[in-house]
């Protein structure tokens, strides 16, 4: 892999008592999403692969995200990303270092803490909110200290 574009997925309506993984996004979440399609397209940064959590709010921002992009790139949903951490998340892109440029879809605060681990130049704290895409350049395997932030965008 050499890129991988990491976002968190847009703003959600409110959980409902036990059903946080069922979460719409809200109108201006599905805003922040398209947004997200637009800068992606404007940038020619069509994903090769896609790894999505399995919640409606993450496939949701996908779709809305990925909309400009014909065909579609390949998706694969998977449970584990939802309560993933940095380390967990490193693990699964290890496995599809064969893809040039991959999109994570996510949730914090794994992605955000992916962010820091993979940009030393990034500060600690540094935080990922609701529909930020963080494009980054890889300068070898995917590890900790390997990326280099080359843009974002917060919606």
């Amino acid at each position: 892999m050499h890129e991988l574009l990491l976002l968190r997925h847009a703003e959600a309506l409110p959980a409902q008592a036990g059903h946080d993984r069922d979460r719409h996004l809200s109108p201006h979440g599905q805003s922040q999403a398209r947004a997200v399609g637009d800068w992606l397209a404007g940038l020619a940064l069509r994903p090769e692969q896609v790894l999505c959590s399995d919640t409606r709010r993450t496939r949701t921002t996908a779709a809305l995200a990925l909309a400009p992009f014909t065909p579609a790139p390949p998706i694969t949903f998977l449970t584990s990303i939802y309560d993933a951490t940095p380390g967990e998340l490193l693990a699964l892109l290890a496995r599809h270092e064969q893809a040039g440029r991959v999109l994570l879809v996510g949730h914090n605060p794994g992605v955000s803490g992916l962010l820091v681990a993979l940009c030393p130049d990034l500060p600690a704290g540094t935080a990922m909110a609701p529909a930020t895409v963080a494009h980054i350049i890889l300068t070898g395997p995917i590890a900790p200290g390997q990326g280099h932030l080359k843009a974002s965008l917060s919606s």
